[in-house]
């Protein structure tokens, strides 16, 4: 159950970096699909993008997965290995110009490369340098955002040349920089909104392909979480001109596998990417754990990496991510709540038999 009345003290909490509350409680920030604690140093989120959690398996069958930066998981563990990768992740964090070498690291720490590899990705499910990425790309969207010029925040967030920051972030962004610190103004999203099976239905379209493919209680609801993520661009209704994609969508949810490939235009980072690819392997009506795509995909130690890589799948159904569930057999997450994710499950089941 979440908690969301208007005057919550949690959000003065929030807004205070208290960390006195960590372990209290923790919150979700539904534009970015993660939970932290009190205490996390991120940029401090919108009150109206934020949901309170008394705990973190509330936040992630509301389809949220957990912050790298604040490590909500790691409260009350007393593993020291993951004081370990907090205080690794901090040094990273304070040297992102610096180029992540696991040697380097590895001296810096008194350890052996192989050693501080694998407590690292057993820990956050992803390498020392993935992290890094993941920490320079948060920057650079802080600060395209926040106004910085491209060379301003290619610079505070670690990227040396202009070069190296269009090969790194072409696929990340979707986007050139420019284009991105603009709010995506040069670009148009065709969209409509239908009924489906599990609920108000949103799909979006640039003209490379499927954006968005969302599941909501309303039309508002849905618009505005597009709007939030390309805040300049231009909207058109189109359902016309969608029509043959929203029938595939449909098709599959109605329990009719659809062989219609769908273009989809999305950012991802390459792990993302990859483990992105090998869920639309996963044949209709079957499921695999999250540790059987991690081993599939070559990183048998990413469950971790896997389970947030499917929270933040941007185009349900055309990435079935609510085929992968837990090993015990149990559902897991899902970013549009588990009740969606039970009932697709139920119905391509039935659908194959």
């Amino acid at each position: 159950m979440s908690l969301m009345t208007k005057d919550d003290p949690r959000w003065a909490a929030v807004m205070a970096r208290d960390a006195a509350q960590d372990g209290n409680f923790f919150y979700g920030v539904r534009s970015t699909g993660v939970f932290c604690r009190p205490s996390c140093p991120s940029r401090r989120p919108r009150r109206e993008n934020v949901q309170f959690f008394l705990t973190p398996e509330q936040a992630e069958r509301a389809g949220f997965r957990a912050c790298l930066r604040c490590r909500p998981l790691a409260i009350g563990a007393g593993d020291s290995r993951i004081e370990l990768v907090e205080r690794v992740c901090r040094h990273i964090e304070e040297n992102l110009e610096e180029p992540v070498r696991l040697a380097d690291l590895a001296s810096e720490f008194g350890m052996s490369a192989f050693h501080l590899q694998r407590t690292f990705k057993s820990v956050l499910g992803i390498s020392p340098r993935e992290y890094a990425e993941t920490c320079r790309m948060k920057s650079l969207k802080n600060g395209l955002q926040s106004g910085r010029s491209v060379t301003e925040a290619m610079h505070q967030a670690g990227y040396g040349s202009t070069s190296r920051l269009y090969e790194k972030t072409n696929g990340q962004l979707g986007m050139t920089p420019s284009l991105y610190r603009l709010g995506a103004n040069k670009l148009t999203i065709r969209y409509a909104t239908v009924n489906s099976p599990i609920g108000r239905m949103l799909i979006a379209a640039t003209d490379k392909g499927i954006c968005s493919v969302a599941f909501g209680g309303s039309e508002a609801g849905l618009l505005k979480q597009l709007r939030s993520e390309y805040p300049q661009a231009q909207f058109k209704r189109a359902e016309a001109v969608l029509h043959r994609w929203i029938g595939a969508l449909l098709s599959q949810m109605f329990g009719e596998p659809h062989k219609t490939k769908l273009p989809l235009d999305i950012r991802a980072t390459a792990f993302q990417r990859r483990v992105w690819q090998h869920l639309q392997s996963i044949p209709f009506g079957s499921t695999k754990s999250y540790s059987e795509v991690a081993r599939d995909i070559g990183e048998p130690t990413a469950a971790r990496a896997v389970a947030r890589a499917c929270a933040s799948n941007p185009v349900a159904i055309a990435i079935p991510c609510h085929r992968v569930v837990r090993s015990d057999g149990s559902v897991g997450g899902y970013r549009w709540g588990l009740d969606r994710k039970k009932r697709l499950l139920e119905r391509e089941s039935e659908a194959s038999n």
